[in-house]
């Protein structure tokens, strides 16, 4: 019996020793499988993006109301009860118009004494007039009698003198002609006074007309009428109210000129107003409309700051036709400001900026030749007149390859100003005359390129304008301007090399739209082969048993100026 199973067993044993051995194997894979992920796993991974090239535009956004161009508060001077309303909310209104009436009963009793007044001190100035003429009147009778005493007196003088009457007798006359004359004076001294009484009178007579003029003035004050055409949107009175004019004139209604002309009085930042110029187009929303955009035109920034909780803003006022009607006054509006535009800029994701990676830092800055034109490179970048700084030349195809900002600005004057071909050809030339202006700048100490190159910029403008018609003149200030105005910040980026490590650069940026900033390369650098269309560039990282995939806005790096 022993014989007959030991075959079985031992093929038994022979089959339990293979599997055993299979399961060891797997085990084993296993285990390496799961090292290998795990090793993996420990090692940091990066999320990246691409370099684009598309149209980009900065723009700042701002809350606003809409309100009339051309908006009158209706008030009062005068005090009184409300008697008549004779215009309501939304009516429509012509200049002059009767729009309310104040009880005028206290006011025509005050005209009717003021009346009297005057009527009163009319008569005094005839009483004085009266009183005049009886003054002459006794001038004339002393000075007659002043001829007869003088007339007795000198026949008297001559009897003396014929020894036919005494002595005493001429004395006599001679005493009543001094009598008569000082008679004479006191008589002329009463028609001074008379005529003085006459002219004060006088004085009071244009005193009581001048309050008589005030009273009626008041009196017609009690009616309110519209001081412009328009449509009365507030009316703050009701009949029977009564309205105190004390120390300022209080509201009864407010009148739109024109509905159809309106603005938009937006707040703007003190951070964003150096942006924002008379004449740049402006765009808005308003809730009432949801989903429709309304365009307008920046038409004044106020220089007046308000200061609110520390928050400085300025008010920028949008004007925009409002022909249909649709939107009212007061509306909230949403505008968007469209600060700058480029067409076929160079850009990268925005995350890109706010990544920090330890331990991976740019190569050391370039010396000689390559510095020295950096300084240019930058110049260029800010503005158009220095485009030949980074090498571009003056043709029409310069400016930091296609879609650099100097090649921009020459197309943009090209086809803005309408340039001829002869301009074209002179311009082309005044920028291929300032290359080697610009070229010296790098044996210059660096304090002082700064301004030999704005006097090469100013140059080059001023020789630019030269070409220009007078027509063309006023464009091409604004744009040198809006040019100028361009700002360069610096910040870092990482993009993916060949072996797939990360590798450092700092990099010159230009305008934002929130998602995407515009990276300025100038053609000389280094580094222009790097930052092409298509990189890969790292936007975030993720990091062993993290599910994150990009840094918090602001948590890693500096805060860019966009």
């Amino acid at each position: 019996m022993r014989g007959v199973f030991a075959f079985p067993t031992i093929v038994f044993m022979k089959k339990s020793f293979v599997v055993a051995g299979v399961v060891v194997l797997a085990l084993v894979a296993a285990g390496g499988w799961w090292w290998a992920q795990r090793s993996g796993s420990d090692a940091v991974q990066y999320r990246t993006g691409k370099i684009e090239r598309g149209a980009l535009q900065s723009a700042v956004s701002a809350t606003g109301a809409v309100s009339p161009v051309t908006q009158v508060t209706v008030g009062t001077q005068v005090s009184g009860q409300i008697k008549e309303i004779l215009a309501d909310f939304n009516a429509e209104v012509k200049a002059g118009q009767l729009i309310a009436v104040i009880d005028p009963e206290t006011f025509e009793y005050r005209v009717r004494s003021a009346q009297a007044d005057v009527e009163a001190a009319q008569a005094l100035v005839m009483t004085a007039q009266a009183n005049l003429l009886a003054s002459r009147a006794q001038v004339s009778s002393a000075q007659t009698d002043l001829t007869e005493a003088r007339r007795t007196h000198a026949r008297n003088q001559m009897l003396v003198d014929k020894q036919f009457l005494a002595q005493s007798e001429a004395d006599k006359s001679n005493a009543l002609v001094n009598t008569t004359t000082e008679a004479v004076k006191a008589a002329q001294a009463q028609v001074g006074v008379s005529e003085a009484q006459v002219r004060s009178a006088q004085a009071n007579v244009s005193q009581r007309d001048a309050a008589l003029a005030q009273a009626r003035i008041d009196l017609a004050r009690t009616r309110i009428t519209s001081p412009v055409t328009g449509i009365v949107i507030k009316r703050a009175i009701e009949k029977g109210q009564t309205v105190a004019a004390s120390l300022q004139s209080p509201e009864l209604f407010i009148i739109a000129q024109n509905l159809r002309d309106m603005q938009v009085e937006a707040s703007i930042d003190e951070a964003d107003v150096g942006r924002i110029r008379t004449g740049q187009k402006a765009s808005f929303t308003v809730d009432a409309f949801p989903g429709q955009t309304f365009e307008g035109q920046i038409a004044q920034v106020r220089k007046a700051a308000l200061n609110v909780a520390n928050v400085v803003t300025y008010v920028a006022v949008v004007t925009f036709s409002n022909t249909d009607g649709r939107l009212l006054p007061g509306m909230t509006a949403n505008v968007r400001v469209v600060t700058d535009q480029r067409e076929n800029a160079l850009k990268l994701p925005n995350a890109a900026l706010r990544v920090r990676i330890a331990g991976v830092e740019p190569a050391a800055a370039p010396t000689g030749a390559a510095q020295a034109g950096a300084p240019a490179a930058a110049a260029s970048a800010a503005s158009p007149s220095a485009a030949p700084a980074a090498g571009q030349g003056g043709g029409a195809g310069g400016g930091g390859g296609p879609g650099g900002p100097a090649a921009e600005f020459r197309k943009r004057l090209e086809a803005e100003l309408k340039l001829t071909p002869d301009q074209v050809e002179k311009v082309d030339a005044i920028y291929a005359s300032t290359r080697p202006k610009f070229q010296q700048l790098r044996d210059l100490p660096e304090a002082d390129r700064a301004k030999a190159r704005e006097r090469i910029t100013a140059d080059i403008r001023a020789r630019i304008a030269d070409v220009l018609t007078p027509e063309q003149k006023p464009r091409y200030a604004a744009m040198a301007v809006e040019a100028a105005s361009r700002t360069v910040t610096r910040g870092r980026i990482y993009l993916m090399d060949a072996e797939g490590k990360p590798k450092a650069f700092n990099v010159r940026l230009g305008i934002s739209d929130g998602t995407s900033t515009e990276l300025i390369v100038s053609p000389n650098s280094a580094d222009a082969n790097e930052f092409k269309e298509g990189a890969a560039i790292i936007t975030g990282t993720v990091t062993p048993g993290s599910a994150s995939t990009s840094p918090r806005p602001g948590s890693t790096g500096p805060r860019m100026g966009f």
